[in-house]
């Protein structure tokens, strides 16, 4: 099959940026998004030219790695699936396929295709972990969880941290995010003795580098784990609740 490749390209984050056009012919159908860059890449290569930056690692759905804006859309046009999951079966011979980096104030560009999301890092490094000295670890059955509880905290546990949700929100915000991070630990016991005080830390953080969530809802439609906004409204429920809680703890004192 053929197709038209319009990529992003830029040097830096200062850099002002364009599109170049590239014809991309002889691509197998049963490609992936990413071996059609790697082919492109070697061609760029063979000319002597300067290859595209673009991210990647597993290449298996897991690293969150592959973030791409393919015509409008992060990661492309299937929905629950990750650029490096993305066939080029899923385009027609002859499309043209415009691709560019996560467009978010709070995810600088690079170079070309890659962004710098160390913000997420400092969302997780506020308090997206268990650090209670409780000892060591007890038997695994030990502690009784209850099936709808650990189901939905696997759920939030999918998040694989790649952007698409930030990237696809009109505020540019990161709530789907913070709230998987946050709640696949506050719903289980082991999160329990710093549950408020992570609530409070990773959305203060979050909020100091992202935009506001209006519930817009496409941060769903992109997350290629499908990870649910009601965990978003469970980030919500806990914030208030530890904001209640340390207004109650200053009362007494």
């Amino acid at each position: 099959m053929h197709v038209t490749l319009k990529v992003w390209r830029q040097n830096s984050a200062r850099d002002k940026g364009y599109f170049e056009t590239y014809d991309m012919d002889d691509i197998s159908e049963d490609m992936s998004f990413l071996e059609l860059f790697d082919v492109l890449n070697e061609r760029l290569l063979v000319d002597g030219k300067e290859p595209i930056a673009f991210d990647s690692d597993c290449r298996e759905g897991i690293c969150g790695m592959c973030s791409m804006m393919i015509n409008g859309q992060a990661h492309g046009p299937e929905l629950g699936t990750a650029t490096c999951q993305l066939h080029m079966r899923k385009f027609s011979d002859g499309d043209v396929i415009t691709v560019e980096p996560w467009r978010a104030t709070s995810f600088p560009i690079i170079k070309d295709l890659t962004v710098d999301r160390s913000a997420f890092d400092r969302i997780v490094e506020s308090g997206g972990y268990i650090d209670s000295p409780t000892g060591a670890a007890g038997d695994a059955n030990l502690t009784l969880i209850p099936k709808a509880v650990a189901d939905s905290s696997m759920d939030a546990a999918q998040c694989i941290g790649c952007g698409a949700c930030v990237a696809a929100c009109p505020n540019g915000a990161a709530s789907l995010f913070t709230a998987a991070k946050l709640m696949h630990l506050n719903l289980l016991p082991q999160g329990q003795p710093e549950r408020y005080d992570r609530a409070i830390n990773m959305v203060e953080t979050m909020d100091s580098y992202f935009g506001s969530c209006t519930n817009h809802g496409e941060c769903q439609e992109a997350c290629p784990k499908e990870i649910s906004i009601d965990f978003i409204a469970l980030m919500n429920r806990d914030y208030v609740k530890a904001q209640l809680k340390n207004r109650a703890t200053a009362s007494q004192k």
